[in-house]
């Protein structure tokens, strides 16, 4: 029988939200995997250290580059590296697809069985079959963790003859581990209800991709770096660079915004995205209306964050199922830092901007209808005001990882005693 799913609308997660102790999780040994480099995802570090800081003992097996030593302790977490060549990083799964597969197979799970662990945590699909194959060979609990819809993140059509086998090959996988797994953790609610929907699953709780809370200062650091005047309004993008958020289309809009305002798109390029958004701008002739600035450190990001007039998100629902479900975190940066927020028409992300009065949307996505809304949008400062103060009063109310995490934890608890 398939158990009550861990939320923020059950009434056993809302108790230890309003502040009843989650209890010690004290010598429960966890150890994660992920296919990517540990200390740099925030998601994976966020939840190690909520379990580290309950009493686990947890052990990161991850994939760094061979400058790196084998072993790192990082906060608590200890980090044990599949060390690989530096270019794997920028290559990855491009070009000889299911060999590079099979030997990363090979080598993490080898570092996750060498882990003796109380529960085995997989970072997304690509981590499951690993922990699953070490948790029925030690006879441990298993933890699933889907950072997107599974398996739905590309349409196929876009995906390479070796993509597309590895893609068949792990749909069937999943279709046997996800339902065994002793607890599968998502990251938006229509994910949630997806994964009910596809898999009998036993434990399923909701823990989304928000920070820890923190006061934001106002500041004026894009300005700064992009040689702006204080007046220029910004319109921010913030997060990777790539072909499933619509970033052409800001580009294409940036002809028709009023004078004075600025789209920024900051972060790091999936591929060669950033070269195709460069190409773009000057095709489109827009280079003083459209600016491109490199990832910063995430330590720092919220700063920077906080130097715009307005977010944005206008990713494509039709690009994907995933994209139509997803809860991206930079919704929640948004948030944290007062800027209001233009989103396209995804479920879960206008739930939560209609829920808490943090912006519009802007359904046609078309350029002069995304310029259209973020002129009037920007021309109402009044209003813009009020939005930056819902966004503060749900960054300090509800939206904040010290509340988010006790979701995390009410599953390991679950867990535990078992």
């Amino acid at each position: 029988m398939r158990e009550l799913v861990v939320n923020q609308h059950t009434n056993r997660a809302a108790e230890t939200s309003r502040g009843k102790p989650p209890g010690s999780l004290s010598p429960l040994r966890v150890c994660m995997h992920v296919l990517g480099q540990g200390k740099s995802d925030v998601r994976v570090m966020r939840a190690a250290t909520a379990l580290s800081a309950a009493g686990c003992h947890v052990s990161v097996v991850d994939l760094e580059s061979q400058e790196q030593p084998a072993r790192e302790e990082l906060q608590g977490i200890t980090l044990q590296h599949v060390r690989l060549a530096p270019e794997f990083f920028s290559s990855r799964f491009k070009h000889r697809a299911l060999l590079r597969a099979a030997s990363l197979f090979v080598r993490g799970t080898w570092q996750v069985l060498s882990t003796d662990a109380d529960v085995y945590h997989a970072h997304d699909v690509a981590a499951l079959p690993a922990c699953y194959l070490a948790s029925r060979l030690r006879r441990k609990q298993l933890i699933f963790e889907a950072h997107e819809m599974p398996l739905e993140e590309h349409p196929l059509s876009s995906m390479s003859r070796g993509r597309r086998l590895l893609h068949h090959l792990l749909t069937l996988l999943m279709k046997g581990m996800i339902p065994a797994s002793d607890g599968v953790i998502t990251v938006s609610p229509p994910i949630v209800q997806e994964l009910q929907r596809r898999y009998r699953i036993k434990r399923l709780a909701l823990v989304r991709n928000i920070p820890p809370y923190q006061q934001v200062t106002p500041s004026k650091r894009l300005h700064e770096a992009l040689g702006l005047a204080p007046q220029i309004r910004l319109a921010l993008y913030q997060g990777r660079l790539q072909a499933n958020r619509s970033l052409d289309l800001l580009v294409k809009a940036a002809r028709y915004l009023d004078p004075e305002i600025v789209i920024v798109l900051l972060g790091k390029g999936l591929g060669n995205a950033a070269e195709e958004l460069e190409q773009l701008i000057e095709t489109e002739q827009v280079g003083n209306r459209v600016r491109l600035l490199p990832a910063v450190p995430y330590a720092e990001l919220l700063s920077w964050t906080a130097s715009a007039d307005l977010g944005l998100l206008v990713a494509s629902p039709d690009y994907s199922l995933n994209v139509q479900m997803f809860l991206p975190n930079k919704l929640f940066e948004y948030i944290m830092a007062g800027v209001p927020v233009l989103t396209s028409a995804l479920p879960a992300v206008v739930e939560l901007v209609q829920t808490y009065g943090l912006g519009e949307v802007v359904s046609d996505l078309t350029p002069e209808a995304i310029a259209r809304t973020i002129n009037r949008m920007l021309a109402q400062p009044q209003r813009l005001a009020t939005m930056r103060q819902n966004a503060l009063q749900a960054a300090s109310a509800d939206l904040h990882w010290e509340k988010e995490q006790e979701n995390l934890l009410y599953l390991y608890q679950q867990i535990s005693k078992r």
